[in-house]
């Protein structure tokens, strides 16, 4: 955003006057700017009307009364780009764009033609519903909204107009800043907001509904200016896309195809991810209300055996901890629970003593001070409405948790177990007492340990903030290298590879010999990609008799295969004792997230189990040690049933120089799958390699 735009988007968000262009539409928004409460000046433009609700009309756009600092536009799209010029010329702050018809619908000409016209001025849209400024009361809105505000909240940008005003209504009090609903993108994109919103000392969470990124490495600064200021950015991606998707020879499509490249961005940049609307809402209402816990370890409370469990069981399965209370340590948390009580976390500290606020204060007090709590959650599930005989008693309770949690200085959360089960008054008086009042026990905990990581994420990133994501642009078409050729390649580059010798049939016996027995044959050809499926690779060839048989067997096979694939062109590899563990490690580039690393278990497994993890390059060790602990594979690296373990550090290593030597050669290479990367306990080897390089 160029510094005059990011000045007419303060003036677009922050408007003296507003100036209302359109009809029907246009008097909704003027309908909702009354009623949000907007106290500056309204302008109406329409040629046909004596008002639009209320707000006397102007014929036309010269003949307004001054120089907006926002317009809401909603007219025939034919107009838009004459619009837009008249209203640029003028010196116009910002525009929302409700008017439709443009890239969505295939006319991407018509669209180029409106960013022309639109010039510094901050526009919005078009095909969007607009912006809602709930700190100043101020709205360009297309529909009815709810929400509220305490004076903060999430800024929460959409690519979906009806995704925005769900949650405008939504029964969850998430306190909202600002709600914008970003249309076509067309002038600001999602990075451009979340630049700005960064910025805004309202603003304690970012919100980001996201079907696609335009700037991948503008949306990654954002991001990570977002995370370096203490402004935590939550994402909901939907939706799919083809972006990337040059190859379908390699394995890597099938285990990391865009939504892995966004989730490897996420990773990267400090962007919580989650995957439900919910989840989406309650991580932002607790990071608002109480903000990120420093790690993981939960003090749990509940006046219910049932809800201790349920918290136990979910946080075992996400990695929150509820870390034990030993009754001998701690002999003065059990002298203040009735004895039908067990000292535990979670704690039931059951109800001979439950809306007592003078005995359950010591008890959440005691119990998250012996267990140095990281952050506490209470499970309480309020009565129906009209049945309020028993609310004091919830609420004493709430008041004694609340003022315990706030003297330990940790982020506490009610839950309820079931997410309608907290009304609205409560939910209102949790947040004013500092307590996140959260619907639903998996959406709590999962909020928990979201916000806990973002909070180690942010101490790698702010110690060390990742190097620039490695810039691809378009990719000519690739050209696959033979196995031989590819393993020469990676050979000559440090990258350990099996003894072998490339030779015709006739001299293949000679070969085997000079690497010596058993040995592996493979036909090399340029129409082989899987070489295995097609018949083409022998195992365990132990003299030159099999080596016979495996010659003529292999060249019959393949040739009722696929006639054009049968060479007289032969891999001779010595054959290598069993690893600690197969792997496949991709490389790859993308035009849009630059090149990835790819790695995940190997061999047959590849596809069987799914298990693959996907870093954007450059990455470090560290990161590439981190996502090598994620896999399942990991455990055949760590002693698995008695077995050697790998050097981790080596291992860690010898992967980096690999990525090191794909950034440094990125403009001649397109991918890079070695499948099975064999793993020992001190170094590794490529025992099969596709490589496709970019025709210079």
């Amino acid at each position: 955003m160029t510094p005059e735009r990011r000045a007419n988007f303060q003036r677009l968000l922050r408007p003296r006057h507003i100036a209302f262009v359109g009809g029907r539409d246009a008097t909704i928004a003027v309908r909702e700017a009354h009623r949000r409460g907007f106290a500056g000046q309204m302008w109406a433009v329409n040629p046909n009307r004596a008002d639009l609700d209320g707000v006397p009309c102007v014929p036309s756009i010269a003949d307004m009364p001054g120089v907006p600092d926002a317009v809401y536009l909603a007219i025939p799209a034919g107009g838009v780009v004459a619009a837009l010029r008249e209203l640029a010329a003028m010196g116009v702050g910002g525009v929302v764009c409700f008017s439709a018809g443009f890239k969505e619908t295939g006319d991407a000409q018509a669209e180029q033609a409106l960013v022309g016209a639109a010039g510094d001025m901050a526009l919005i849209g078009p095909n969007c519903y607009g912006l809602i400024n709930y700190i100043d009361n101020t709205a360009l809105w297309s529909f009815e909204h709810g929400g509220w505000t305490p004076g903060y909240g999430a800024a929460i940008i959409t690519q979906s107009g009806m995704f925005s005003s769900d949650i405008t209504m939504s029964a969850r009090s998430l306190p909202l800043a600002y709600m914008v609903s970003a249309g076509n993108q067309a002038v600001l994109g999602l990075e451009d907001f979340l630049d700005v919103f960064a910025d805004d000392p309202a603003v304690r969470a970012i919100g980001l509904h996201i079907e696609g990124l335009q700037d991948i490495p503008a949306f990654e600064r954002a991001a990570l200016k977002a995370i370096e200021q203490g402004v935590a950015v939550v994402a909901l991606k939907t939706g799919s896309s083809a972006i990337g998707a040059t190859l379908t020879v390699s394995h890597t499509g099938s285990l990391s195809g865009p939504d892995d490249l966004y989730e490897a961005l996420f990773a990267r940049s400090g962007v919580i991810s989650v995957t439900s609307p919910a989840q989406f809402l309650e991580t932002l209402k607790y990071l608002c209300v109480v903000g990120a816990p420093a790690g993981p370890a939960v003090a749990g409370f509940t006046c219910s055996g049932g809800g201790a469990t349920m918290l136990a069981d979910h946080a075992e399965k996400i990695g929150l901890t509820f870390p034990e209370v030993r009754c001998d340590e701690n002999p003065a948390l059990a002298d203040l629970l009735p004895d039908i009580a067990t000292v535990s976390n979670p704690l039931d500290y059951t109800t001979p003593i439950w809306g007592q606020a003078d005995r359950t204060y010591p008890v959440f007090a005691k119990a998250m001070e012996s267990i140095a709590a990281d952050a506490a959650v209470l499970v309480q599930d309020y009565p129906a409405e009209g049945l309020d005989a028993s609310k004091l008693y919830y609420q004493n309770d709430a008041e004694a948790f609340a003022q315990a949690a706030k003297e330990q200085a940790i982020p506490a959360a009610i839950c309820a177990t079931l997410p309608e089960n907290l009304d609205k008054d409560t939910r209102r008086h949790l947040i004013s007492l500092g307590v996140a009042p959260m619907q639903g026990i998996h959406e709590t905990l999962n909020a928990i340990r979201d916000a806990a990581t973002w909070s180690e994420r942010r101490k790698r990133i702010t110690a060390a903030r990742p190097a620039p994501l490695l810039a691809v642009g378009a990719l000519a078409a690739p050209q696959m290298l033979t196995e031989d050729a590819g393993k020469s390649w990676l050979s000559a580059r440090g990258v350990a590879v099996p003894e072998g010798r490339t030779v015709t049939a006739k001299d293949a016996e000679d070969a085997a010999a000079e690497v010596g027995y058993p040995v592996v044959l493979k036909m090399m050809s340029p129409h082989l990609a899987h070489k295995t499926e097609a018949g083409a690779v022998a195992l365990g060839v132990t003299d030159a008799a099999a080596l016979a048989v495996a010659l003529n067997q292999m060249t019959e096979t393949i040739r009722a295969f696929d006639p054009q694939s049968v060479t007289d062109s032969f891999l001779v590899e010595t054959m290598l004792r069993p690893p600690l563990a197969e792997m496949i490690v991709t490389l790859r580039s993308d035009p849009q997230f630059g090149a990835a690393l790819v790695m995940g278990s190997g061999g047959v497994l590849t596809e069987l189990v799914g298990d693959a993890v996907t870093l954007l390059l450059p990455t470090t060790p560290a990161e590439i040690a981190e996502a090598l602990k994620s896999l399942r594979v990991a455990r055949l690296l760590n002693g698995f049933r008695g077995r050697d373990s790998a050097d981790l550090d080596k291992v860690t290593k010898a992967l980096h120089h690999l990525c090191g030597v794909f950034v440094q050669e990125h403009e001649a290479l397109s991918e890079i799958e070695i499948n099975p990367m064999f793993i020992y306990t001190d170094h590794i080897v490529a025992v099969d390699a596709l490589i496709h390089v970019i025709p210079q």
